[in-house]
């Protein structure tokens, strides 16, 4: 063989082994489809933005870091989060452990160097009069209800005397006059990972804050490569540069699909990530759920966040909007979870979701649907149309089939007259296909 075809070969081999095994790693991933994120920090305890108020000169840092000297957490039940999350349907969750602020969550060792004068570690469990640990209880919790955790870290760090930035209009150095400098803050950066990583173990790290600076600068793949080592599954999102298992764009929903082939929308309940009392633009159920419908039928999954109160008390109105996602779920999960994305608008105008062996399509239209719906370039037969939830049937009918053309008619499911099927929210249909699905994709024509 010549040693060309042979280079070529033996690149194909490990190109293709490569992605089967990435595809297995992120089967779980790829099969949630739903993940609830809580943004839990000392910006819960005024009700101020998380981080940037400082940053964006909305309060004076040193008014802001005073929120530590009063954060108790005195009402704090990480196994009634856990369950809460549960009961909506998710199957993973992210909680901050760390954010732009540098306060940790947990009882971090690492100790910030000012000017050789070395103070205590900058958490909740030294600093604050929570004194405990706050990110452990939660991931044994989460655990323990089967969940799968994630942990949220910024590698940006706006408290540290060694990271460059500060505020929006002022830095303390640029990395290039100081480098010295600079490696002294990824040392601390990797030794915060690596606590993280040996006592969570988590399944998923969801970065944030790369924007500052270059995959190289942040020694992305060094950090990459210790993550990857010690947890061969890991899944990485797309926030530690150069580094990302898939893509995740925030709060607007994106019009076309993401080019990765895994993909996650991060989406808040009101209008910010933490606690702010003052805020009351909830989503109602019906939008979210519209939201993810969305999202599942684009192959994606959907991050929906919350953010507790300081005492550790989750909003009343996150806790219905959770349950009500539940309910939902409950009801149409065969419809969402371990489903792929759906048969796109040319063929029917709503989301929609595929079983994976192809031969189950499921339509989303809305609650107050009435008259009929239909479905475009669909060549099987359908054996039947079932209403997800209920024992109703719907019926159907082919408009537009010429029998001596190979192009199929368009679809009529004659949704029931009965108002007793519809779901008060979103509706599922179950169309069972004969066979695997097979489309049409022309202009039509002779």
């Amino acid at each position: 063989m010549k040693p060309l075809r042979y280079s070529v070969l033996l690149l194909l081999f490990f190109n293709s082994t490569f992605l089967f095994a990435q595809n297995e790693k992120m089967q779980w991933f790829g099969d949630a489809k739903l993940g609830i994120f809580i943004h839990w920090g000392i910006y819960s305890v005024d009700g101020t933005d998380e981080s940037w108020a400082f940053y964006n000169k909305k309060v004076p840092y040193p008014v802001y870091m005073s929120q530590l000297n009063r954060w108790q957490a005195e009402n704090y039940h990480p196994e009634d989060w856990a369950k809460l999350i549960k009961q909506s349907g998710a199957k993973y969750t992210v909680l901050t452990s760390k954010h732009h602020d540098g306060v940790a969550l947990w009882d971090t060792k690492q100790i910030p160097e000012v000017a050789n004068r070395k103070s205590q570690p900058l958490s909740v469990v030294k600093r604050a009069p929570a004194k405990r640990d706050l990110f452990t209880p939660f991931s044994e919790a989460v655990r323990k209800e089967g969940l799968k955790l994630g942990v949220y870290y910024s590698i940006l760090d706006w408290s540290h005397p060694d990271y460059p930035g500060f505020t929006k209009d002022s830095s303390r150095y640029q990395i290039k006059s100081d480098p010295v400098r600079w490696e002294r803050f990824c040392t601390y950066n990797r030794n915060q990972l690596s606590e993280l990583m040996l006592q969570q173990n988590p399944d998923l790290w969801w970065f944030d804050g790369g924007w500052e600076h270059s995959a190289e600068e942040w020694q992305a793949p060094e950090l990459g490569k210790m993550l990857r080592d010690h947890n061969k599954g890991v899944i990485i999102n797309g926030r530690l540069p150069g580094q990302g298992d898939y893509d995740t764009p925030e709060q607007n929903f994106p019009v076309q699909r993401p080019k990765e082939k895994y993909w996650e929308l991060c989406l808040t309940t009101n209008n910010n990530w933490g606690y702010q009392p003052k805020d009351d633009h909830w989503k109602s159920p019906q939008e979210i759920i519209t939201i993810f419908a969305d999202v599942i039928s684009n192959g994606g999954n959907l991050l929906l966040d919350i953010g507790p109160m300081a005492d550790g008390t989750i909003p009343v109105q996150q806790v219905e909007i959770l349950q009500e996602l539940g309910r939902w779920n409950a009801k149409h999960e065969e419809a969402i979870f371990s489903t792929v994305g759906g048969i796109g608008p040319g063929h029917f105008y709503g989301p929609s979701t595929l079983s994976k062996d192809s031969t189950a399509l499921y339509l989303f239209i809305p609650g107050h649907a009435s008259g009929d719906i239909h479905v475009r370039g669909l060549k099987n037969d359908v054996e039947s149309i079932e209403v997800l939830g209920t024992n109703v049937l719907a019926k159907s009918h082919v408009v537009g089939k010429i029998s001596w053309s190979d192009k199929p008619g368009l679809l009529f499911i004659d949704l029931p007259k009965d108002q007793v099927w519809q779901d008060p929210i979103m509706t599922v249909l179950k169309v069972k296909l004969k066979g695997k699905l097979n489309l049409y994709n022309g202009s039509g024509g002779l």
